[in-house]
């Protein structure tokens, strides 16, 4: 079967809304491709971020509970963040794990790159993972963050991920990204 993919729509105006620290919000006036209507769609741009699968010479996932704003709850996650201006997103993923665990790599591999949510996010989020990750200090959590520290069993994680606990879409993506390299390699 021939693939067919439908045309772009064209970009008529841009407008910067909203300057949010850490994303922006534009709208867009575009024109559709098939009726030439113009319609407002909205878009989200921020930095690139990157998440961590930090894993212990222990096989347990170095994971970190946190409250999240949007949901208004404590949430189980990896430890992530923004990729800070210059940095590669290895950088990134070695600061933030650091910042929000205290850990440290002895080793770490990209797992790839997906887009948050292509219907409303022009960035990527870059996943890294990051071997034989050992204690080496203090959390050094941002004035507007709270991190603490779990250890969980990598044995545990389908358990862990089939109750809900884990419920970040972001972090299911990339622990589900090591799933797939652990899967494709004989050891890690």
């Amino acid at each position: 079967m021939e693939r067919s993919d439908p045309p772009p729509w064209r970009v008529l105006d841009e407008e910067h809304l909203q300057d949010c620290k850490v994303f922006d919000v534009h709208r867009a006036t575009m024109a559709s491709p098939r009726t030439g209507d113009a319609h407002p769609f909205y878009r989200i741009e921020s930095p690139a971020w990157v998440n961590v699968v930090a894993l212990t010479a222990e096989e347990e996932l170095v994971m970190v509970r946190q409250f999240r704003h949007g949901s208004r709850d404590v949430t189980l996650e990896i430890p992530g963040g923004l990729v800070d201006s210059g940095e590669t997103p290895a950088e990134a993923a070695e600061r933030e794990l650091f910042e929000e665990t205290g850990y440290r790599a002895g080793r770490l591999d990209s797992l790839g790159s997906i887009n948050p949510n292509p219907a409303l996010f022009a960035n990527r989020c870059h996943m890294q993972v990051a071997f034989d990750c050992r204690a080496a200090g203090e959390i050094q959590n941002s004035a507007t963050e709270e991190t603490t520290v779990e250890l969980l069993p990598l044995s545990e994680l389908p358990d862990v991920l089939r109750s809900g606990a884990i419920d970040h879409a972001l972090v299911v993506a990339a622990l589900y990204a090591f799933e797939l390299r652990r899967s494709e390699t004989p050891s890690s």
